[in-house]
């Protein structure tokens, strides 16, 4: 497995991430425990969660569970110096965490130790804010998003004193790098200067959506990854599960995500499964697993990333693992570079 900076950190971690948003309920613990060993023998150091996790669906019953199942794990195994771990303070919520509210100077330091107590552990590498108390574009939301009602200068106070919390829980050594998830690129370049100008710790990387079908990254939330070093952490690089092909046809597999959310999140339009065979068909033109092909293009492209992809059993996990060392050749990504031109965003 490749090892990439985590930004300007000094923290390594493997391009490929074992998310862990299932871990807890449609992933029982021996199951969450064993996929956690598999990775690590395959060469990946890295964990992602988040304090409302596991989701499908989210439930204030069951957030905090993935955390738990982690902690477990690294109870059990005191291999906690062989992985990276990284978690998420939730934003404004329907009540799954902290009865719906958000966070701020406050709540961070609340958050960060609730982390730490049910992971187990002393510190947290990588301590990530999970969407922006200002609001966000991701998750659909681009098709009629509307800044306008934003407060400049409330985000920016917001920001001085998220960055504020987050430098003393460096500084006490429970966290050692920050992140953001769902972000633009006028809020990380604002993190990154609001940092810099305090003396504060500096965003690592931003967790956005990224795959095959989800392309919104590719303009300039790259420029701002090349010029002010933020690795992303690309989630749902799989579009959850779509671009393994197993749901074309109108095939819905038991106990998939599909038959939890038949709308994977309003992923699923009329323009989904046709765009989704585009790409199996270049695979199979090429000999390729359709999902070794997704998760070896995001190595192809001009900026850094660390793909995080969830498998809900060891088995699928096993046949994700047998494409990890797969590169893409020029002809297969000018193929997708071309479908992609063809067939722009289907959800």
């Amino acid at each position: 497995m490749k090892m990439i900076p985590l930004g300007r950190s000094d923290i390594s971690v493997s391009d490929w991430c074992l998310g862990t948003m299932t871990f807890g309920n449609q992933t029982d613990q021996a199951d969450a425990h064993r996929q956690i060993d598999m990775a690590l023998d395959a060469g990946i150091n890295f964990l992602d969660t988040a304090e409302m996790y596991p989701v499908n669906p989210v439930s204030a019953e069951t957030a905090g569970n993935s955390e738990r199942v982690i902690g477990e794990w690294l109870a059990k195994t005191g291999r906690r110096d062989e992985v990276v771990i990284a978690t998420k303070v939730s934003g404004d919520n329907p009540g799954w965490v902290r009865g719906g509210a958000g966070y701020d100077g406050k709540v961070i330091p609340e958050a960060i130790d609730f982390s730490l107590k049910k992971l187990k552990t002393d510190y947290i590498d990588l301590y990530q804010m999970h969407w922006p108390m200002r609001g966000s574009y991701m998750f659909r939301q681009n098709w009629t998003y509307d800044p306008s009602k934003q407060n400049r200068a409330k985000t920016m106070d917001h920001m001085a004193e998220v960055l504020g919390a987050l430098g003393d829980a460096v500084k006490a050594g429970k966290i050692r790098a920050i992140g953001m998830s769902n972000e633009s690129a006028w809020g990380m370049t604002q993190w990154c200067r609001i940092a810099e100008e305090m003396g504060l710790p500096r965003m690592a990387s931003v967790q956005n959506e990224y795959s095959l079908l989800c392309r919104l990254y590719d303009t300039d939330m790259a420029e701002m990854a090349v010029n002010e070093d933020i690795t992303l952490l690309s989630f749902s690089p799989l579009a959850c599960g779509l671009l393994t092909g197993k749901y074309q046809g109108g095939a819905v597999p038991a106990g998939s995500r599909m038959s939890i959310g038949p709308e994977l999140g309003g992923r699923m339009t009329p323009r989904t499964l046709p765009v989704t065979q585009v790409y199996v068909d270049i695979a199979q033109k090429h000999g390729l697993d359709p999902a070794h092909m997704a998760m070896a293009w995001q190595r192809t492209r001009p900026f850094p990333i660390s793909a995080i992809f969830g498998t809900t059993t060891q088995e699928q996990l096993a046949h994700l693992l047998a494409g990890a060392t797969l590169e893409l050749s020029d002809a297969v990504v000018a193929e997708i570079d071309a479908a992609h031109r063809a067939n722009p965003m289907p959800f």
